[in-house]
């Protein structure tokens, strides 16, 4: 039996949905400490526009790569935020954990996309 290569995307992006809210289930996201950010030592900066980026976060000790918002960051830091289900999440992770998506524009305030990708 062959696959449904005109539907593809889709079933992808469901199972990734799936993904995700079974991991937010049997773990628990997790984010920078204080020390680690050390923002009574150094500048943040808060964008009012936020920018579409790709991250790695974690839940638990299980790691995805979702589509989130850069929010704010530091030099070695950025804070984003994501929605999983309806559910907006917001943790900070190493700059070197974020990717551009490519996409110029602004999002909205929601931030509503996302994927999950395990490895």
């Amino acid at each position: 039996m062959g696959t449904n290569k005109r539907y593809a995307a889709q079933i992808d992006a469901r199972m990734d949905a799936r993904i995700l809210e079974r991991m937010t289930r049997e773990g628990e996201l997790q984010t920078l400490s204080a020390t680690e950010l050390r923002l009574n030592l150094v500048p943040l900066t808060i964008d009012p526009r936020p920018r579409r980026v790709l991250a790695w976060v974690r839940f638990g000790d299980v790691p995805a790569l979702v589509e989130a918002d850069a929010c704010r960051w530091t030099a070695d830091a950025v804070g984003v935020r994501f929605e999983i289900s309806g559910k907006e999440y917001r943790t900070w992770v190493w700059a070197s954990a974020i990717n551009p998506t490519g996409a110029d524009e602004p999002t909205n305030d929601r931030g509503d996309a996302h994927r999950a990708v395990q490895r």
